[in-house]
């Protein structure tokens, strides 16, 4: 399914849920639900998630700065001849790499930076920044896309709110979960159970055709009459 949509499912389901059970949804709660919807993506570059958090146009800045970069050392690094060329003509290059390439890399420089430099926030940092560097480097539907990366974010989660509740961790496992399930609709499916070939395929669309959009949309608009009757429908307008 399109980001969108797994933004719209995942989020309005939970509330839902949670909203059905008396649970208090703040905005911590709404936050990490939103964030869990989009979660499973993060090993696909262009998706909503990883595309809003290194946008493309911070990849142009970037591509810029490395053809910058690359022609310092190579008109003046004559000092370190013929190493200059060879490292500057390699800066370059990587400029010239698609945008899908070009956010793997920024992700697992930021992965690097948090495992090298986070120490205070030990050790989520180094959690977060191998959680990084794992997903550039993965598939997309891999890891992310099965049970073990389901249980590990929940794990995350509830050892992390200890002191806040049950509210956040069964929200955000939920949340992802509900991706999971949405995402084996397709014709793609998902391998839950890995190194298992097992799929969990219901096989309702394809994402991207024009059948597909219509299935995506018709569970969107179920989540909106879902929203609906929990939220909103016992209010009266005077």
């Amino acid at each position: 399914m399109m980001g969108k949509s797994h933004l719209i499912i995942s989020t309005g389901v939970t509330l839902s849920v949670l909203g059905m059970t008396d649970q208090k949804i703040t905005v911590p709660v709404a936050a990490i639900t939103v964030f869990s919807a989009l979660l499973p993506d993060i090993d696909e570059p262009n998706s909503l998630l990883v595309s809003r958090a290194i946008p493309t146009r911070f990849l142009r800045f970037l591509q810029i700065a490395l053809i910058g970069l690359g022609a310092f050392l190579y008109f003046f690094g004559q000092a370190f001849a013929p190493w200059n060329t060879v490292l500057g003509t390699l800066v370059a290059l990587v400029s010239l790499m698609p945008t899908r390439s070009l956010r793997n890399i920024v992700m697992v420089l930021i992965g690097a930076g948090l495992i090298f430099f986070g120490q205070p926030w030990i050790p989520w940092n180094i959690v977060i920044g191998s959680l990084l560097i794992i997903c550039a480097l993965l598939p997309h539907r891999g890891l992310t896309h099965t049970l073990y990366g389901l249980v590990g974010w929940t794990a995350l989660l509830y050892f992390a709110s200890l002191g806040y509740g049950h509210t956040l961790w069964i929200a955000g496992g939920l949340s992802y979960l509900l991706h999971l399930l949405a995402d084996s609709v397709t014709n793609r499916g998902i391998r839950p159970i890995p190194p298992l070939a097992w799929r969990l395929r219901i096989n309702l669309m394809s994402t991207g055709t024009w059948t597909g959009s219509v299935v995506e949309g018709g569970f969107v608009l179920l989540t909106f009459v879902l929203v609906y009757i929990v939220f909103l429908s016992h209010i009266s307008i005077y």
